[in-house]
Formats: structure tokens, C-alpha cells, sequence
């Protein structure tokens, strides 16, 4: 999928469940900024679950540049993470980590049996958390004199920019955000300033 002014992620993590023939999937699904963050989640689980046979997991990161994977950890091939990162992608969530622990109930379910289970499982664990739409973000700083400030404050209220810092040095240096959707207009409004100089930062 490709991400135009907006994408999709949780704020807060959420548990699901699927049991089939004795055996007992519990999915978790955490949102996450960078793999550091999705190492740290899947150590917690293996301590938290020792005896649990698999540990599979999907994971989605990035807005505009994705990464991703999906493992079995031991299940058949693509019945285990594969499934769960087509239900990550399925509701076009990012920034997420979908872990789904397996308690072996004594009864193989077989390729098709696994892929419903940990489908069931993440898919379950989904519809129990706050799917929220979040608006791609621009980051500028703008350099001013103190005489343009009015001008400078008004284009940023009326763009709905989010302040992150005000300093001085001989100038004013405003840096902040503003969505991607706005951006172009917002640019176009402070070259009409010509004293003042807009640097974008970052654009995710």
C-alpha cells in the first residue's frame, strides 16, 4: 500500500485469542517507532511465556519508506507470519508489532488449520485495539526578524502548524509542523515574505 496524506497505527497495545483442538494462540499486538522497540517486545514475551512452542510475529514500520517481515519461528513455512502480516496490512496499519504465542494443545492442525489459527488470533487482536488515522507530518523551521512576526504567526495558525521550539539568534527561528496536505500551500504563503527563510527538515 502507498501512503498519500495519512496512515494507520494504534496508540495502545491490545491482546487477542484463537484456541483450536487444545492448542491456545494469544496474539499481542504493541505499536512500535523502530526495531529496538520490537526486540525489546519479543525478549518480554519469551521470558513472560517460556514453555509457549512458537513465538511467530509480523511486523510493519515506516510511512512513505516501509520495512517489514514476517517469521514463523519453527511453524511450516508462511503458515504462521505470513497470516499474521496479512491482517497487519489488511486494516493498513504501520508502526506495529503483531506477536502471536502458541501453546501446543497435543493435536497438529495441519498447513490450512495453522493459517486460520494465526489469522484468527491476529485478526482478533486488531478488532480489540483503537485503530487511530494519523496525518503525515512536515518539518519546517522558519528564520524571521522580531517586525515579521505577525505575518510569520499568522500563516502558521491558519496552516494549524504544531510549534516544537522558538529561540533567537540575530533572528527569530520558529521549527514546527504542519501535515503533508497543507504543506504546499503553506510554502507558497511565506514566499510572499521575502524576508523570511523556510527550510524544510523532514518529511515523515
Amino acid at each position: 500500500m502507498l501512503f498519500n496524506d495519512s496512515y494507520f497505527s494504534i496508540e495502545e497495545p491490545s491482546q487477542g485469542i484463537y484456541k483450536d483442538k487444545g492448542s491456545k494462540f494469544l496474539a499481542y499486538l504493541f505499536p512500535v517507532q523502530h526495531e529496538e522497540e520490537i526486540k525489546q517486545h519479543l525478549q518480554a514475551l519469551r521470558r513472560e511465556h517460556p514453555s509457549a512452542r512458537h513465538h511467530c510475529y509480523a511486523w510493519e514500520l515506516g510511512v512513505s519508506a516501509r520495512a517489514w517481515r514476517a517469521n514463523d519461528d519453527g511453524e511450516p513455512s508462511s503458515t504462521a507470519g505470513k497470516p499474521i502480516l496479512a491482517q497487519i496490512r489488511a486494516r493498513q496499519l504501520t508502526n506495529v508489532l503483531l506477536v502471536v504465542v502458541r501453546y501446543f494443545g497435543g493435536t497438529l492442525l495441519g498447513v490450512n488449520g495453522l493459517i486460520q489459527a494465526y489469522r484468527g488470533a491476529a485478526a482478533d487482536a486488531i478488532q480489540n485495539s483503537e485503530v487511530k488515522e494519523y496525518f503525515i507530518q512536515y518539518r519546517y523551521s522558519v528564520r524571521f526578524d522580531a517586525s515579521d512576526s505577525s505575518p510569520v504567526m499568522r500563516i502558521l495558525k491558519e496552516f494549524e502548524s504544531r510549534f516544537l521550539s522558538d529561540t533567537y539568534d540575530d533572528k527569530r527561528v520558529i521549527t514546527f509542523d504542519v501535515k503533508k496536505q497543507l504543506a504546499e500551500q503553506m510554502e507558497q504563503r511565506f514566499k510572499d515574505l521575502y524576508a523570511t527563510e523556510l527550510k524544510l527538515l523532514k518529511t515523515d
